[in-house]
């Protein structure tokens, strides 16, 4: 079994960053991509973010050129900067891992707050 832990959401202001860090653990070679997702209130889940083994990043067009997706293969860790944040990222962010057989795992979510 693979388990997510996420860490680093909060309130911050319009305009400032966050790091959101995710960290895998158990059975983390069955993990083909890492990525995240977010949920506003009254809102589906969406797609964010997704970095592939080989280190090649994904976005959605609404944060590409303000959020980076990276990983720390060594730890087991995949993180997402997110810059120039606006109210409209305001939302529960979820660590999300695409398994070799074809599962999902999530993990608890941390909120991120933007006060305009």
């Amino acid at each position: 079994q693979v388990q997510l832990v996420e860490s680093g959401g909060g309130l911050v202001q319009a305009g400032g960053s966050l790091r959101l860090s995710c960290a895998a653990s158990g059975s983390t070679f069955s993990i083909r991509l890492l990525g995240w997702y977010r949920q506003a209130p009254g809102s589906e889940r969406e797609f964010v973010a997704f970095i592939t083994q080989s280190g090649s990043p994904h976005y959605a067009a609404s944060v590409k050129g303000r959020f980076t997706i990276s990983a720390d293969n060594t730890k087991n860790t995949v993180y997402l900067q997110m810059n120039s944040l606006e109210p409209e990222d305001t939302a529960i962010y979820y660590c999300n891992a695409d398994l070799r057989t074809g599962f999902n795992i999530w993990g608890q979510g941390t909120q991120v707050t933007v006060s305009s």
